[in-house]
């Protein structure tokens, strides 16, 4: 997915949703602050919306817009209308969204979750995509991984989940890390 087909997303959504500002927090979010993301970032033809005023409209968006709908067909990619409740995020994400609004979203205004927040949610989820997703945003030196374990400490889950996720997190940061050094 590119930019513009996010911002077409997002327009799209608010079309169907009559709605002005949906939660874009799929992995697609990240195109909200780095537009010119990676590939390796951008791979999925999926944008995870969720209207901000209207969530109820989300089974809309889906029908319309989603997977195997004219809207796939014609453009490639689909919007999947989906509670925002799916994701698990850190207290406080809602304020720290970064908003896409320009004239290819005709005003509407696209809250992406921001890329910590958004690793927080792959790394939940756990499976391999996702920990490859979060591994390129720490490769790449978009996240910062001090930060990234102050996000999961935010989460309302177990304890024992969140010691998991911050381990995983000080590995693949220290891996990279030896793998960057030219001394080792």
């Amino acid at each position: 997915m590119t930019r513009s087909e996010l911002e077409h997303a997002i327009r799209a959504a608010c079309d169907v949703a009559r709605d002005t500002e949906p939660w874009v927090f799929g992995s697609q979010a990240i195109l909200g602050e780095y537009p010119d993301a990676p590939g390796a970032l951008r791979a999925s033809a999926e944008c995870d919306v969720c209207p901000r005023n209207n969530p109820e409209a989300v089974d809309e968006i889906d029908g319309a817009l989603g997977e195997l709908s004219d809207f796939h067909r014609s453009f490639g990619f689909y919007v999947h209308g989906l509670s925002v409740e799916a994701a698990t995020l850190p207290r406080g994400w809602k304020g720290r969204t970064v908003t896409v609004r320009n004239g290819n979203t005709r005003g509407n205004a696209g809250r992406c979750v921001e890329a910590h927040d958004l690793a927080v949610s792959k790394l939940v989820a756990y499976r391999e995509k996702d920990k490859e997703f979060v591994r390129v945003l720490l490769n790449e030196n978009l996240i910062d991984a001090g930060t990234l374990k102050r996000r999961i400490a935010d989460l309302d889950i177990g304890p024992d989940t969140k010691e998991r996720l911050a381990l995983w997190v000080e590995l693949t940061a220290a891996d990279r890390t030896e793998s960057t050094d030219p001394s080792s």
